[in-house]
């Protein structure tokens, strides 16, 4: 059956050329039995794709450790016949259709997890299962795009589809800790790539624009005791004053409808109940579209660690973790990128919410000012949790949706 199947997609590549796709809109490019042919053979595939959610999803991946799950990328993308498949330092993972302008479409996955995810597939000792429709196990959820690229460039490969630009398919490391995945990536590609696609799902969710985030661990210093020696100054004392005030920054009410916001998620401090601690921290999560609001609740926080280290006595010092830049393209909502993925939401079933708040790999692209958007949508469930799973027909969705911006923007002008 396969040899079937790989006969008649030969054949079909043979009655097309590429100068046949160029500029075509969904429509026209759906007629086409060669298109039908590529989403039938990711139908075809359904099976395959699941067991290497298995196989990629079971591979401890947290941010920063990504070197084994990129090297089961790797060899995914050379057995699929990409081309020029690489493992960079960072690691991202990079394999490519040539095409012939020089430019290039570069559709962009998620290759790391997070450390929560890590600590339940080692407490799980066991890969995950396929069990109906849902792959099922920690470290499934997040790999899903992964694997969506993979279907998507094996029915492109298979269909014989020749572009004018590369197609280039990448998974980035540490997208959930600062995106440094993603700036390597945008500095290898920024002068070539024309425009880039976050796969974050299967497009339910569509973001053309770029949100900007600053996180924070701001780390307090004061004198240790035992509670029998106790008294003042106590870092907790301190930590607790300026977090109150710091929430009551007005910028947020302000500034609402450019999704300005400001939280405190997390109090770290103390071992002991009879100790009052030396040290302590507090996370601190400042986002809009606005860089100047996002500066100015940086100064005003600033503000109130002083006023709060002159009242007290404990020193503040503001640790960065990690800052995803904003942006805007201009004429990005009405760009053919954008239209273009509605268009293929809707045929896929799914009528995607649209945003110019972006808060993951695309920001990079669009802070650099290249044209980028992210499909996203509900991947699966229980992310983060020891019963994870991930959602099979929505990575085959996910995997059309990428067939189909791949087939109806690789030949742009």
């Amino acid at each position: 059956m396969q040899l079937i199947w790989k006969s008649l997609c030969l054949c079909l590549a043979f009655t097309i050329s590429a100068s046949g796709f160029a500029e075509r809109d969904l429509e026209i490019a759906l007629e086409d039995p060669a298109v039908q042919a590529g989403l039938a053979q990711i139908d075809a595939t359904e099976i395959l794709s699941a067991q290497q959610l298995v196989q990629i999803g079971g591979i401890i991946s947290p941010s920063g450790q990504e070197h084994e799950r990129a090297t089961a990328v790797a060899a995914l993308m050379r057995e699929i016949g990409l081309q020029d498949v690489q493992i960079s330092s960072a690691p991202n993972v990079t394999g490519r259709i040539p095409g012939r302008s020089g430019k290039a479409l570069v559709f962009v996955a998620t290759l790391d997890d997070l450390s929560t995810v890590a600590e339940h597939q080692r407490a799980a000792g066991t890969p995950p299962r396929i069990e109906g429709e849902r792959v099922v196990g920690p470290g499934t959820n997040t790999s899903l795009t992964t694997v969506a690229l993979i279907s998507a460039a094996r029915a492109l490969i298979e269909l014989g589809f020749e572009p004018e630009h590369d197609i280039v398919f990448s998974a980035v490391a540490e997208e959930e800790t600062g995106l440094r995945g993603m700036r390597a990536l945008y500095a290898e590609y920024k002068d070539r790539a024309f425009a880039f696609v976050d796969v974050l799902g299967e497009g339910s969710s569509l973001s053309y624009g770029a949100l900007g985030i600053h996180w924070w661990r701001v780390h307090a210093f004061g004198p240790a005791g035992h509670t029998l020696n106790g008294g003042l100054p106590n870092v907790n004392q301190a930590i607790g004053r300026a977090v109150d005030r710091i929430l009551q920054i007005d910028d947020p009410q302000r500034f609402d409808d450019r999704r300005t916001r400001l939280n405190v998620a997390v109090l770290n401090s103390g071992a002991v109940f009879n100790h009052k601690p030396e040290t302590g921290w507090f996370s601190l999560d400042i986002r809009s579209l606005d860089p100047e609001h996002i500066d100015n609740m940086e100064r005003k926080t600033r503000d109130i660690l002083d006023t709060v280290t002159s009242e007290l006595g404990i020193r503040f010092e503001m640790e960065e973790v990690s800052k995803t830049p904003p942006g805007q393209i201009e004429g990005a909502r009405e760009s053919s990128l954008v239209e273009n993925s509605i268009a293929i939401s809707d045929y896929l079933g799914t009528s995607p919410s649209l945003s110019n708040a972006g808060s993951a790999n695309l920001n990079v692209a669009i802070a650099g000012g290249t044209l980028s958007i992210a499909i996203s949508s509900e991947r699966g469930g229980q992310r983060g949790f020891a019963d994870e799973w991930a959602d099979i027909p929505v990575l085959q969705r996910t995997a059309k949706h990428v067939f189909l911006t791949a087939i109806t923007q690789a030949n742009a002008k």
